[in-house]
């Protein structure tokens, strides 16, 4: 069963309204986190180069467990 990431409760996917979250009150602290910049999302340059013309491997800013998604699971 699904864990809720503000509290680790548990979630059920048939009977809870607010999936992922366990309850309105996670949402809407999560959605604090947003506001107030607590979560970011990395920025990752346009150019696949840095500044000595190297290419620059951009699969360190993966988690380590990542999966691409393969055409036939969109």
């Amino acid at each position: 069963m699904p864990q809720c990431p503000v509290c680790n409760a548990a979630v059920s996917l048939e009977t809870t309204p607010t999936v992922p979250f366990c309850s309105d009150r996670c949402r809407l602290i999560d959605l604090g986190r947003w506001l107030e910049e607590g979560y970011s999302v990395p920025h990752v340059a346009k150019q696949d180069e840095d500044e000595e013309g190297e290419l620059v491997d951009l699969s360190e800013l993966l988690p380590d467990d990542f999966t691409p998604a393969r055409d036939e699971d969109v």
